[in-house]
């Protein structure tokens, strides 16, 4: 069965605007595409020029689809590096740990953009709150496609792209609220989020477990929204949470107030008052990845921050642009670069078969494998498979990039 998706529209000839999925989904005009996800760079946003483009912002995007797929298709078994593992329950971040977090937070960086885009055009508040509903219609209904190519029949769940729409849509219906009051609002949801884990009984069994196999957000998963296909619902209040921070960042980056030193001063601040403020929490609840404790968020988005810094002050302040161009072609396609070869994965690497010399039949990425280990050794074969999948994967991003095609939902 084919699932209902929103079609795709493929756009040429143009560049997208700077933003990450969930976020300029629709064909722009040639001038909104200059102008909506640019940033003011110091003195160059009252010169009356066009602002530059937020080049770091795509580089830091891709950065996120780069660990993405590294992580997601190491084949190294127990030789695997320990930071492109996940950390074990309540023990630690590691960067395989980061890279969605982060992602969500650039989801937030770029939604100011979009609303002073509109805001621009004169539109009525009705057609943002469309648009918005929209483009969160469209990550559920991606998100619902990879869920049943995985489980080879028509499947509703909460995967990883319907918890970025859903975030993405708490995010930009509060994002014309004051800077002040979203943070305090991001405030209130891990609050209310850790208190719900700390204080909330498990029936049978008391307040203030958190194990593995016992905590309050499981039971309330598995009893109340699992057969309801909404498990990992509650998920969607601390992810709003690092959604609504990178809102704030995105005013930042927008404000001609500032010049771009100090721009970049406020996040490595910032950055580093997240990470503390992360880290004392988690002496009272641990970083946890799979539960999105208001530790782990906070520390996420205080490494985010300090990237982001970085690379705005190397690639947009400094201009030094060309080193970061491999990220910024996975960024610029964020959907199909995350969406794609999960599908391919799926649909042919793991259903197609080959004959080997022997006559043994393999699926194809089965027998990849097996060339790679054949000529290359376990270890080394191991990563030449995976960098070989990514370099194929970005040949392709690479070639859709040059001739101008970028993939809108």
């Amino acid at each position: 069965m084919k699932p209902n998706t929103t079609p795709a529209v493929f756009t040429s000839k143009r560049e997208p605007e700077s933003i990450p999925v969930g976020e300029g989904l629709t064909p722009r005009r040639e001038e909104d595409l200059q102008q909506d996800h640019a940033a003011p760079a110091g003195d160059d946003s009252h010169s009356g020029q066009m602002p530059r483009r937020l080049v770091s912002l795509d580089a830091f995007r891709g950065l996120s689809i780069l660990g993405m797929l590294l992580v997601n298709n190491i084949a190294l078994d127990t030789a695997t590096p320990k930071h492109l593992t996940h950390a074990p329950w309540n023990q630690g971040v590691r960067f395989a740990d980061l890279v969605f977090p982060w992602f969500l937070l650039i989801v937030g960086v770029a939604i100011p953009y979009a609303v002073a885009s509109h805001h621009r055009k004169g539109l009525p508040t009705w057609r943002y709150d469309l648009k918005v509903l929209s483009r969160t219609a469209s990550l559920l209904l991606l998100g619902c496609l990879i869920d049943s190519s995985l489980a080879r029949r028509p499947f509703f769940d909460l995967g990883v792209l319907q918890l970025i729409g859903l975030a993405y849509l708490v995010g930009a219906l509060l994002c014309e609220l004051p800077p002040a009051r979203r943070i305090v609002l991001a405030g209130v949801f891990l609050v209310a989020h850790w208190a719900v884990i700390r204080f909330l009984p498990v029936p049978g069994s008391g307040s203030g477990i958190f194990t593995e196999n016992l905590n309050v957000i499981l039971h309330l998963n598995q009893v109340y929204l699992a057969p309801l296909h909404l498990k990992g619902l509650i998920s969607v209040v601390p992810t709003s949470a690092l959604v609504l921070i990178g809102t704030v960042i995105g005013d930042l980056f927008r404000s001609e107030s500032f010049s771009s030193i100090k721009k970049v001063g406020f996040l490595i601040a910032g950055g580093l008052g997240l990470l503390l403020i992360g880290w004392l929490w988690n002496l009272d609840l641990p970083f946890n990845k799979a539960v999105w404790t208001a530790s782990y968020i906070l520390f996420a988005a205080g490494w985010g921050s300090l990237v982001l810094g970085l690379f705005y002050l190397l690639i947009d302040v400094c201009g030094w642009r060309a080193w970061a161009f491999p990220l910024v072609v996975f960024g610029m396609n964020a959907i199909l670069a995350y969406v794609l070869p999960i599908l391919v994965k799926i649909h042919i690497m793991q259903e197609w078969r080959w004959k080997m010399a022997d006559g043994s039949r393999f699926d194809l990425g089965t027998a990849l494998m097996h060339f790679w280990f054949t000529h290359a050794g376990r270890y080394w074969g191991g990563w030449c498979y995976t960098l070989f999948y990514i370099l194929c994967w970005w040949l392709v991003l690479w070639q859709l990039h040059r001739k101008g095609i970028f993939l809108r939902v």
